[in-house]
């Protein structure tokens, strides 16, 4: 260090005194210094203080955190969401999921065995056990199914009541079939995600169809009486040309869509989603089958490809 000092002569000198290294102390001196009383480098009021900041900034930040979360719970409803429909980030376009799916999220997204082999059928029938046991078993729902009741067309669920769907009416595709997996026949569950109040707009006129729509489907729909029309309706086929020459004849149960009389879903404890169970006859096997199915009603659109699919959803099929 640089330091001017007056000699005795009047004279300015420029010295320079080098800083000395402090001395060298073991672990246990730095852990405790007797000398000085002080704990890794901290006198006990050092430690003190330091200790009383942090205990005081915690409980501050502890305290504002609280506030901020019970004034979000104070603006949260257990029944029904805040923000509905357009208001929502779901929107009001309903998308469509299928069952099965492997329970890893990392697996491939292909229905996928051998019919021969008892493992695998065992796999994807356990998968489809899992999910129908609610609709199956009314222990498994929250209050034991007393909230369900029966409805058709002319007898829509009233008060709190929802309606039950019975999964005896599903022909190959029961679990007592064994979902017809071992006969090289998959059974493929199908059911709309649920949306808060939303309420379908069935395509019940048979002169207002789609120009796109499957020709049996509109056979379908013609052939039923005019109550009964009022559904959501489901369509599947292959993606191309040749997916639709593999997939074979698909048969709908119990019917092609989902009844009006499920709707609007309202959060209602033992509502359980409506399902088409769709059954592939005769799939082509050893070749890979890319399966699109389709939701039809005049407020669901429908958009296509992989990036941004609305109103379908896109799976595959192969039967070693």
């Amino acid at each position: 260090m640089e330091q001017k000092v007056k000699t005795k002569d009047g004279r300015i000198v420029t010295t320079y005194q080098f800083p000395v290294r402090p001395e060298k102390k073991s672990f246990s001196q730095m852990m405790y210094d007797k000398e000085t009383g002080k704990i890794m480098g901290r006198t006990s009021e050092n430690w003190g203080r330091l200790l009383l900041f942090y205990i005081i900034f915690y409980a501050v930040l502890a305290a504002l955190i609280a506030v901020c979360m019970q004034g979000l719970l104070m603006t949260l409803n257990k029944e029904y969401p805040k923000w509905q429909l357009d208001e929502s980030l779901i929107g009001t376009n309903p998308g469509i999921s299928y069952r099965p799916i492997p329970r890893d999220e990392n697996a491939e997204q292909t229905i996928k065995y051998s019919a021969a082999n008892r493992t695998d059928v065992k796999i994807w029938v356990d998968l489809l056990n899992d999910f129908l046991l609610p609709y199956r078993d009314q222990d498994a729902l929250p209050g034991g199914g007393k909230n369900q009741v029966i409805c058709d067309f002319n007898t829509p669920p009233t008060g709190g009541n929802v309606c039950a769907f019975d999964v005896t009416k599903l022909g190959p595709c029961t679990a007592e079939e064994g979902y017809s997996y071992n006969k090289s026949a998959p059974c493929i569950f199908v059911k709309l995600n649920k949306i808060y109040g939303w309420i379908p707009e069935p395509y019940d006129n048979v002169n207002e169809l789609p120009h796109d729509m499957p020709t049996d489907l509109v056979d379908h729909i013609k052939s039923l009486p005019e109550n009964e029309r009022k559904q959501v309706w489901i369509s599947c086929n292959g993606l191309n040309l040749a997916d639709s020459e593999a997939i074979g004849p698909l048969e709908y149960y119990p019917n092609r869509g989902f009844a009006s009389y499920y709707y609007p879903y309202m959060n209602k404890a033992e509502y359980l989603n409506p399902l088409v169970a769709v059954h592939l006859a005769r799939p082509t096997v050893k070749r890979n089958i890319n399966i699109e199915c389709r939701a039809w009603a005049k407020n669901v659109i429908y958009r296509g490809g992989h990036l941004d699919r609305q109103g379908s959803i896109l799976l595959s099929l192969l039967i070693e």
